[in-house]
């Protein structure tokens, strides 16, 4: 057998190997049949409320540099955690415009990584963005009141959807 024959043959084996853990680490989870996360649909209050102000731009700065865009690769619906209560929120300042709620690890074991994953949508039903919050080590039946910072105006918010997702230990 050539090098490059071994090579590509370790290639494969690699290759499988990871298709099969994901695939089980799919299976395991309390995501829809095909191992993706399933969203619930969050609803958005009155936009046109006086208490609605927009962010300047040093707020906006501020809200950019902690609002979560990226997600982790790591996570994975787990049925451990449970998504119980979610709602869109404008607080003052630089947060603006918020979605908050709590998450619950109703399993015993620890859990490494949560991360929740909101998609925010215009009337139109238009994709605005995506944002994240997450957090380390959440033990079994322990809570986590989460705080997902929205970079869009909260009178272009006309819905959300939010899901939750970990790595366990």
């Amino acid at each position: 057998m050539t090098r490059s024959e071994s090579t590509s043959r370790r290639r494969v084996l690699a290759s499988l190997g990871a298709g099969v853990a994901v695939a089980a680490a799919g299976c395991t989870g309390s995501g829809g049949l095909d191992g993706q996360p399933r969203y619930e649909e969050g609803t958005v209050g009155d936009r046109n409320a006086s208490n609605v102000s927009e962010r300047n731009a040093t707020q906006m700065s501020t809200a950019a540099a902690l609002a979560q865009q990226e997600p982790s690769n790591a996570v994975t619906p787990l049925d451990p955690l449970e998504l119980v209560e979610h709602e869109f929120v404008v607080e003052d300042g630089y947060l603006g415009s918020t979605v908050q709620g709590t998450v619950t690890n109703t399993g015993a074991d620890r859990i490494q990584v949560v991360e929740v994953r909101t998609r925010i949508y215009d009337d139109a039903g238009n994709l605005l963005g995506r944002y994240f919050a997450s957090t380390g080590d959440l033990d079994g039946d322990e809570t986590w009141a989460f705080q997902v910072v929205v970079l869009e105006s909260p009178s272009d918010v006309a819905s959300y959807d939010i899901t939750v997702l970990g790595t366990p230990t």
